[in-house]
């Protein structure tokens, strides 16, 4: 199985899910962070192919059975990664990480808010921002989920867009491979319609919320309520001093190409008035990261 963290809105999460399904014990994944035409033409990816159609259609001797099962590029940016191997897929040894939201401050900070606070919005062309910066290298590899206690005040939903973005040291933005097309793209993103924010807690996890979708809870304006919202799975080194950023929108966040490319294409959306974001207690918004530990 040959999955791309490039992919995000289309390819990614239904790969990465088929390949967790796969009841084989022969089974081997590749994820890539590079343009998916550009990887699958590489002299390297078409050897490999060859050898495993050689080894279990043709009977032949070859590598495969010695292949590491998993395979990952690990990102820094568009262009520059680092390739490792892995037991398994998802990463056993993962700490989920959280990051609490500061509504107020616009920040994520390691502890949570003790003092309530919240952001509003325009739910159509505004946006919230919430930064933090690592004060140690810190890979993250796999989903990450996000808790957002959110307050409508004109419409009975909302649809939420959400991103993570990678900043240098300086503050400039550090871009991903995005799709086959571009090199300014997110770590990762996500998105949700918050009257479909009912969980499935036998299929959810802490990381990986799944949401059946077979009912609609609609939101009455001035009330909180909580959603869960998962970001489909990347691979990123932040360094000490580069900045994790959390954005989180009406609209899609990364429109380019639309309407004719499939990653923009959320038309119909429910949101009018402003979306409210809270934090502190009983509200403690976070993100909740899949941090990999130093081996």
């Amino acid at each position: 199985v040959v999955a791309s963290w490039s992919d995000q809105g289309l390819h990614t999460r239904g790969t990465l899910e088929a390949y967790k399904r796969i009841s084989s014990r022969q089974k081997w994944l590749e994820v890539h962070g590079q343009k998916k035409w550009a990887h699958y033409y590489r002299p390297e990816s078409q050897a490999r192919r060859e050898a495993f159609f050689d080894h279990f259609l043709k009977s032949r001797a070859t590598s495969v059975p010695a292949w590491p099962a998993v395979q990952i590029e690990v990102r820094d940016r568009a262009g520059v990664a680092e390739t490792r191997f892995e037991r398994e897929w998802p990463i056993a040894r993962t700490e989920a990480t959280p990051l609490w939201l500061d509504a107020a401050g616009q920040r994520l900070t390691a502890s949570p808010m003790q003092a309530a606070s919240c952001f509003a919005y325009d739910a159509k062309s505004g946006r919230a921002v919430f930064d933090y910066s690592f004060e140690a290298d810190t890979e993250i590899t796999g989903h990450a989920s996000l808790r957002l206690w959110i307050e409508t005040d004109e419409s009975n939903d909302a649809d939420l867009f959400v991103a993570l973005q990678k900043l240098d040291a300086t503050g400039d933005p550090v871009g991903m491979t995005f799709y086959a097309f571009f090199e300014n793209g997110p770590v990762a993103l996500g998105w949700l319609r918050a009257s479909h924010r009912a969980i499935d807690p036998e299929r959810s996890s802490a990381l990986q919320p799944f949401h059946p979708h077979d009912r609609q809870d609609p939101i009455e304006p001035g009330t909180v309520v909580p959603v869960e919202i998962e970001f489909w799975p990347s691979s990123t080194l932040f360094r000490a001093g580069e900045t994790l950023r959390l954005v989180v929108q009406g609209a899609d966040i990364h429109d380019e190409g639309a309407p004719n490319l499939p990653f923009a294409r959320h038309e119909n959306a429910r949101n009018s008035g402003s979306h409210r974001l809270h934090s502190g207690p009983g509200r403690e918004s976070r993100l909740l990261l899949p941090v990999i530990p130093t081996q």
